[in-house]
């Protein structure tokens, strides 16, 4: 394995199962997940798109058994390792053993960014096993810096051995996660990583400012190959980072040519920065969010980016869906005085 200055862990597998409606087959699993043993890429995450345990009616049922993916991943590689993610509440530890029986290598347990107290069972299950363990703290630009750190260095004192900071709605500035990965990185001892999303076009430029500051470990997407606008994409990061001067270990050519002939026939639409990817990013909320800010807006004829940018307002995270038919019904109401008074 070459040399490394940065690890980058490989999500489509994963994160992309969102942009294809969880419809993964066993065997667009093998070839992508050889291409990338081949490309030399360190990590390669295979999961639900929301984690081990994630096929159900709430979250989406998967075309294929999870469990088959990740094993015949697992079968496919000579050098990368596997990874799965995990949200606790959602996945359970019990998946996670079949997952390290399987031969996985990692386990990212996620939770939102206030609630890394939830991980603990899940990062210490993980660590008896075996397995590299990393927090992941999701909508991580919902809370200040402080908040941040506080619940980094949590699942840091639970044992695990890397601390992401995850922009999952795709909603941070440059400056933003400047000033949290340089305060992540003085008041933690583990490795620091970030998972971005394109749904500004800043993916790119966030990531590079958090390796700047310190960041170690690297999400990418190749073809962007993830939810909302996808996340930094991988085959471009690669080629970048190469420019810098910042060592990977994989090689850009075949990874520009997995994107192009691998991945883009799987793609049902070409990833871009759709209206529905761009106000999510603004209202810095979940993409899940977007189905039903749409439905909503329909039942009470208002404009869905209203709804996502007050539901942003309110901070509203993934469980509280509910409340989008009561923001909808709000706003509804508050036009109907305003038209009346006119």
């Amino acid at each position: 394995m070459n040399e490394r200055d940065v690890l980058i862990t490989e999500v489509a597998l994963r994160d992309g199962s969102h942009a294809i409606a969880h419809s993964y087959k066993v065997d667009q699993v093998v070839r992508v997940t050889k291409a990338l043993d081949e490309a030399n890429v360190p990590y390669i995450e295979v999961s639900h798109g929301d984690g081990l345990g994630g096929s159900s009616l709430q979250y989406g049922l998967s075309t294929t058994n999870e469990f088959e993916l990740i094993e015949a991943a697992v079968h496919t590689c000579k050098q990368s390792k596997i990874a799965v993610l995990l949200l606790p509440g959602i996945g359970t530890v019990k998946e996670l053993k079949v997952a390290a029986d399987l031969g996985v290598k990692m386990a990212r347990i996620a939770t939102h960014v206030t609630e890394a107290d939830v991980s603990k069972q899940h990062i210490s299950k993980s660590k008896e096993l075996g397995l590299e363990t990393v927090g992941f703290l999701m909508m991580s630009h919902m809370v200040p810096v402080e908040k941040l750190v506080e619940q980094a260095l949590l699942m840091e004192s639970y044992g695990a051995d890397v601390v992401y900071m995850v922009d999952s709605a795709g909603a941070f500035l440059p400056h933003e996660v400047k000033q949290r990965i340089a305060a992540l990185r003085q008041a933690l001892s583990v490795e620091i990583g970030f998972h971005a999303h394109n749904n500004l076009s800043l993916a790119m430029a966030n990531t590079l400012v958090a390796i700047e500051e310190g960041a170690t470990r690297i999400d990418g997407s190749v073809r962007c190959l993830g939810a909302g606008a996808g996340n930094t994409q991988t085959e471009v990061l690669v080629g970048v980072l190469e420019r810098l001067n910042i060592k990977t270990g994989i090689d850009f050519y075949k990874m520009m040519d997995l994107a192009e002939d691998i991945v883009a026939p799987i793609l049902h639409t070409p990833q871009e920065i759709t209206r529905g990817s761009l106000i999510l990013g603004y209202a810095g909320v979940y993409s899940s969010f977007l189905l039903h800010a749409n439905r909503a807006a329909k039942k009470w004829n208002v404009d869905a980016r209203d709804i996502l940018v007050e539901l942003g307002k309110q901070k509203v995270v993934g469980g509280q869906e509910d409340m989008i038919q009561d923001v909808a019904s709000k706003i509804a109401k508050e036009r109907a005085v305003l038209l009346k008074g006119e």
